[in-house]
Parts: structure tokens; sequence; C-alpha cells
């Protein structure tokens, strides 16, 4: 048994993770959503937890992370992964480093493409994806250092080498989905099913979507783990 709990943020359509080892009481969050620290502490201290880490998948375009607050706050220290990463972390990963919160472990699994940056956490039989595969879809690829090849090989020399019952959360759905498995995203996801490496990289460059409403606001914070002016744990 384990404590989990997702939240969702309707601005970002921003899926975010709470673990925690019911023995211990120690908690993580992955891909915190600044406008919510509210919320989280709240849960935190109404479940009596205690927040050990904050971790991240990548550097975000579109919202901005609570990292910095929820380690100000609790105590907790922030990691993310070690290639394009930012520099105000607590901890950079790299492939096959593990993070331990009470009796649980997390591997991190290097998934870059959509920033060069992205990993995945994998805990026992799920995976925590991030951006780079999505239920149905997978990150971008056209900015932030994308690249669509890379992205391609991490997905599927990566997430679909690992056995089919294993569930897919990602970092975000934008049509109320909220857990897939790899066998389902072998067989129908459209952005991998039928490709191959060039035929997604075509795929990826056409697809001309629109630039995040908060990129300009979101990056430059996010690469101070969401440090702003000043300090808001309803975010503003």
């Amino acid at each position: 048994m384990i404590l989990f709990r997702q939240f969702f943020d309707d601005a970002s359509s921003t899926l975010t993770y709470l673990l925690a080892d019911p023995v211990t009481g120690d908690a993580i969050i992955i891909d915190s959503v600044k406008a919510h620290l509210g919320a989280y502490l709240s849960f935190l201290q109404e479940q009596e937890l205690q927040l050990d880490w904050v971790l991240e998948t990548h550097i975000h375009a579109d919202h901005i992370t609570g990292s910095a607050g929820l380690c100000e706050l609790t105590g907790a220290r922030s990691a993310m992964g070690r290639a394009g990463a930012a520099g105000c972390a607590d901890r950079l990963l790299g492939d096959g480093d593990t993070i331990v919160f009470g009796n649980q472990v997390i591997r991190v699994i290097p998934t870059p493409g959509h920033t060069p940056g992205c990993v995945t956490y994998q805990w026992r039989d799920r995976i925590f994806t991030g951006d780079a595969l999505l239920i149905g879809g997978c990150g971008r690829t056209d900015f932030q250092g994308g690249d669509a090849g890379q992205l391609y090989d991490s997905v599927t020399e990566r997430l679909f080498t690992l056995p089919d019952e294993t569930l897919v959360y990602p970092g975000h759905d934008y049509r109320g989905a909220r857990v897939s498995c790899i066998a389902q995203e072998k067989l129908g996801n459209p952005r991998f099913s039928g490709h191959n490496r060039q035929s997604f990289i075509e795929q990826m460059a056409a697809l001309q979507l629109p630039r995040p409403e908060m990129m300009d606001e979101a990056l430059p914070a996010n690469l101070n783990c969401g440090r702003s002016r000043s300090l808001d744990v309803h975010g503003a």
C-alpha cells in the first residue's frame, strides 16, 4: 500500500502527483504547480506527511512550478534531470539514479526529446512520464532544445520496452484522461503507432502548434525553480 494522490491544474492541464510511504509518512511531489501550493500543503498536513522531495520531469513552459515554495515551507529538497537542468535544484539526476522516500524507491529514466533534460520517474508498476509520453500523444519538440528523433528513441527504446501492464501517468492531459498503460500506448497512440523514426520526425515538424501563453513568464521562473519577486503560497 502507498498513499497516492493526483492533482489537476485546469489552466495548464497539468497533472501533479503526490506519493507517500504510509508507514513513515515520507512523501514526494512530481511536477507541482505554484498556484496550488495551498492545496498541496493542506493535503500534507491533513495526512500528517513530511515532504522529502519535489521532483520535476523537465523545465516547464506552460506553468510555474511550486518547487521553491514547497522546499522553503517544508524543508524538502528539489531534483530534476541533469541534462539542460536548472542549477537551482538540490540534486541533478542521471540514468539509473534513485530517489528514496521512506521505504520507497523511485528510479530515474532519462527521456529527452521534448526538452534535453526530460526524465521519467518509475515507481513499482507505474511511470510518471512528464511530457515525453502523453495519453494518446507526446510532448512537442519545436522549442526549448526539443529533438523529435531523440523523443522517438526515448519513448520506443526506454518506455515501450517496459512491461505492457506498466501504468502511464503523464504530465498533462487535455481530454479528461488520467492514466494509461504501455500496451495501450504502443497499440493506439497515433503519434507512434504505424510510424518509424523518420515519419515520426516529419509528423512532429508538421504540427505547427501555438506558442504556450505563459512561456515568457514560466521559463525564467522555472529556471530558478519557480522563484519570482515574491513567494506566495497561493501562487500570486
